[in-house]
Parts: structure tokens; C-alpha cells; sequence
């Protein structure tokens, strides 16, 4: 990912005028597996594209924060991506340890009926306080 100035516009419209946020799916870019989705402010796209590495922002706690900030399991962005409409992103990411904060690699990791389908990655007790 090549990093930009923060004040520059992106190449494409992007509906932040109506939107205070648009959802952004994260999905490792050799794989094919989508890990997450989470929210992006215009500041969060910026520094995500300004540093390489993913950062969303978080509705319950009102702020912008780093993937892997407090864990280590950074998303490094190969790429964005952006849906016809603008409002929508897909990170295109290279992803250290797990997506999710519950210890799996992606948050996708259990079936409509509960059944889990993929293992945990790492212990979220020993990463989290």
C-alpha cells in the first residue's frame, strides 16, 4: 500500500457526506477469507491509508483505534477497495494472528445454529485485560 498525505482526496467519491461512517469488510488478500467488518470514519481511512495499517472506527466506544493496537494481530492493507455506490470499503489485508477479538481468526467463525467451524488462534484473556 503506498502511503499518501492525509489531506489528499481520495480518487473516488466516497459518501461521507451522508454517511458518518461506511462498513468496511476486511479480507486476507491471498485467501479469499473474509475475517471481519467493522467501520471506517473518513480519519480512520486516512490514517489507514497513511500508515498501511487497518484502523476503524469503534460506535460503542466513539473513537478511532487501531486493528491490533492492545493485541499485536495487526492488519497490514494491501489494498482498498471501494463498492460501486461509494459506500461501502474491502480491505484487501495481510492479517498477523487473529481478526477476531474473541481469539479466532476471522469473527465469521461459528454457523447460524451455533456450530463453531474454525479453531482459536490465540487467548483473549491473556491479550486483553
Amino acid at each position: 500500500m503506498t502511503a499518501t498525505d492525509a489531506h489528499d482526496v481520495p480518487d473516488v467519491d466516497l459518501d461521507f457526506e451522508d454517511n458518518e461512517y461506511l462498513p468496511a469488510v476486511a479480507q486476507d488478500a491471498e485467501s479469499g477469507e473474509v475475517l471481519m467488518l467493522a467501520y471506517v470514519t473518513r480519519e480512520a481511512l486516512e490514517r489507514t491509508r497513511e500508515t498501511g495499517l487497518a484502523h476503524y472506527y469503534s460506535r460503542s466506544r466513539g473513537e478511532l483505534w487501531q486493528k491490533g493496537g492492545t493485541s499485536g494481530n495487526v492488519q497490514h492493507v494491501e489494498e482498498v477497495r471501494v463498492d460501486c455506490d461509494g459506500d461501502a470499503l474491502l480491505y484487501l489485508i495481510d492479517q498477523e494472528g487473529g481478526a477476531c477479538h474473541t481469539g479466532f481468526r476471522s469473527c465469521f467463525y461459528r454457523t447460524i445454529d451455533g456450530e463453531v467451524v474454525s479453531e482459536r488462534v490465540f487467548d483473549p484473556d491473556n491479550v486483553y485485560d
